[in-house]
């Protein structure tokens, strides 16, 4: 199972704020982890981010202060873009070169 990491709804609207995102972007995320019982897996919330138009240096910086490793932070945002191409093209498929 993953690390847990935690950040409570003050200090996540304090830090969002800080990064430009406006008070209904924030209120709309909140809304969305408040539908999934406040709690999101890391591809999740930082795919949020995204949409809300966070840059990805600054979602890494978040994470950061809730104690998430940068080879962790690496491997949501590979998760993310995988799951991006397999949204835009269907299932990823692998080719082979002999």
């Amino acid at each position: 199972m993953g690390n847990t990491f935690i950040i409570n709804r003050i200090e996540l609207k304090r830090v969002l704020t800080v990064f430009g995102i406006s008070e209904r972007n924030i209120d709309a995320l909140l809304s969305e982890l408040n539908k999934m019982h406040k709690h999101a897996n890391a591809v999740i919330f930082a795919g949020m981010r995204q949409k809300l138009g966070m840059k990805s240096d600054d979602i890494a910086n978040v994470l950061r202060r809730i104690g998430v490793d940068d080879i962790t932070i690496a491997n949501i945002f590979n998760t993310i873009d995988e799951e991006r191409i397999k949204n835009t093209y269907g299932r990823i498929v692998e080719l082979f070169m002999e």
